[in-house]
């Protein structure tokens, strides 16, 4: 008996991920994005019947056909294919699980690698010109007071945008050691220190809009206008009002993740270890952290290629030396000048 392909899918996304396996709303829109594109490209390019589509019907060779379209006719780059194979390839762990006798399908769809796809250096800000992107909030309003504290609070925690916009009045402690609680991928928790001029900004903030006090423990830390809990993209917003002009080294422009990004490298080049950025991030894997240092040490080598030519200029022409275990032997010989 075939195994219908949407029962499947519908519990994997409805009930397996937000359920038992606990991943963001965020991880579950994407996969959404994934199967979409799948499913609409089965009906459009391969004519078949999506409402009586079954687990046999995808294939090893479907799932090649489909990452081929993604390249050729929607431009994905690798890293962007990797992302819609990883999906796939999470729901077909699942489905051999559920039905074993899918086995044999699920394990060719499995063994599909990914494309090896190019990194690109990690874009942040410098200390500098943080200062300067610190210091653009106008602090005589209501508005821009919560404007630098947001952005202060940002970077000093390195928290991702999600993690800033789901912070309550119960997850921040002012006493020293002053630190605020973060809820991170997949409900985990972790407490990430702040500065004391970040612990001060955020006091003031929270006593000037009477977020102190045992009844407001539930109360969202960032709000808007309508004293509503900031989105992602009102923070987003926020972000870009004020990056105009801000020069990023080894990016094109600030994005809200590029204040992490700047967290991290400017901890790794004040010589913390990856181990403590690792748990500041909140990063499962330390290889997501050492990212930062393998871009860090490719910055700085462009740097010294632009800072001066490494190449000399008297080097042999390998190619062009017809003698070259004559060459060999010349130069190994022994200087006793």
């Amino acid at each position: 008996m075939k195994n219908n392909f949407s029962k499947l899918l519908t519990a994997y996304l409805g009930n397996y991920l937000p359920n038992q396996v606990e991943v963001s709303k965020n991880t579950i829109s994407s996969y959404c994005d994934t199967f979409k594109l799948l499913l609409r490209y089965c009906r459009d390019k391969k004519s078949m019947r999506v409402d009586k589509l079954f687990i046999e019907d995808i294939s090893s060779d479907l799932i090649y056909d489909f990452l081929s379209y993604l390249e050729t006719e929607r431009g994905c780059s690798n890293s962007t294919i990797n992302q819609r194979l990883f999906a796939i390839r999470s729901f077909f762990k699942y489905v051999q699980i559920e039905s074993p006798d899918t086995v044999l399908g699920c394990a060719k769809i499995l063994d599909i690698r990914k494309r090896r796809a190019v990194k690109p250096l990690v874009g942040y800000i410098s200390e500098n010109e943080m200062k300067t992107f610190l210091s653009r909030p106008d602090t005589s309003k209501k508005s821009g007071r919560r404007d630098l504290v947001l952005l202060s609070v940002m970077y000093d925690t390195g928290a991702r945008v999600q993690e800033i916009a789901d912070i309550t009045i119960r997850d921040v402690r002012l006493e020293y050691p002053a630190r605020i609680r973060l809820l991170g991928k997949g409900k985990k928790t972790r407490e990430v220190p702040i500065l004391p001029n970040t612990a001060g900004l955020l006091e003031n903030y929270m006593r000037e809009r009477n977020l102190i006090g045992a009844d407001k423990l539930s109360y969202p830390l960032f709000t808007n206008k309508q004293s509503r809990k900031l989105t992602r993209a009102g923070i987003s917003y926020i972000i870009t009002k004020y990056s105009d002009g801000i020069n990023l080294v080894g990016g094109d422009h600030v994005s809200p993740h590029v204040l992490r990004h700047t967290k991290a490298m400017h901890l790794l080049q004040a010589g913390v270890n990856l181990v403590y950025i690792k748990d500041i991030l909140g990063h499962v894997d330390i290889s997501t952290t050492e990212a930062y240092a393998a871009a860090d040490l490719e910055m700085k080598r462009k740097a010294l290629e632009q800072a001066a030519p490494i190449t000399p200029e008297n080097i042999p022409v390998w190619q062009q030396d017809n003698d070259l275990l004559a060459w060999l032997n010349d130069i190994s010989k022994p200087n006793y000048e």
